[in-house]
């Protein structure tokens, strides 16, 4: 059964259609109007082996928050429509994600109970890119999709100077961890309820 979900979201600051497949070839095609942003989103499905298309407006005239947050929630959302009842999944999944001179240690369970820790201190930088991308965002990003999408996330920058780097090695890592996690080893919900 393909692992695929649709969502469709808009408020009166954002319009977004966004299509998943975990089962996927890493093919993406997004446009988020916010070009780091973007940039980092397709971190997600190559590393995570998901074809992901995401086309989102905002209103960017205000600030790339409610873009970038709405737009996590979103991807959480199909993600945990994508992976439904969770019926043999790996669960869990952790590593080291080196970047150059960054790096990060993300841990993650499919749980089915949002849980964030954001253990991030990232250097002071400017924005990055045009429009800006505030590096603060990250953190808002990365846990808007990990709650919409029902998953717990220990985050931890190891080292790291350069802001580009840390905040790519996290959305790498976080690829690759859900990339493992969603990995079919068997026919049963990997939990003593039942469910997840």
């Amino acid at each position: 059964m393909s692992r695929t979900a649709t969502v469709t979201r808009a408020t009166k600051e954002t319009s977004i259609d966004l299509e998943i497949e975990i089962d996927g070839s890493g093919i993406t095609d997004i446009s988020t109007g916010i070009p780091f942003y973007d940039h980092m989103l397709e971190q997600v499905g190559k590393h995570g082996g998901f074809d992901l298309r995401i086309a989102a407006t905002g209103d960017l005239h205000i600030d790339t928050h409610h873009t970038v947050e709405d737009v996590a929630i979103s991807l959480g959302q199909a993600f945990a429509l994508a992976l439904g009842d969770k019926k043999g999944v790996r669960r869990f999944a952790s590593g080291l994600f080196p970047l150059d001179e960054a790096l990060v240690e993300v841990a993650l369970d499919l749980s089915g109970r949002p849980f964030v820790v954001w253990d991030v201190e990232l250097p002071e930088c400017l924005p990055l890119g045009s429009p800006a991308f505030d590096p603060q965002l990250a953190e808002h990003a990365v846990a808007s999709f990990a709650t919409a999408a029902n998953i717990t996330l220990h985050v931890t920058l190891r080292r790291g100077r350069n802001v580009h780097h840390i905040i790519e090695a996290v959305f790498k890592g976080l690829a690759r961890c859900l990339r493992d996690a969603v990995r079919i080893e068997s026919t049963q919900v990997p939990s003593t309820k039942g469910v997840l």
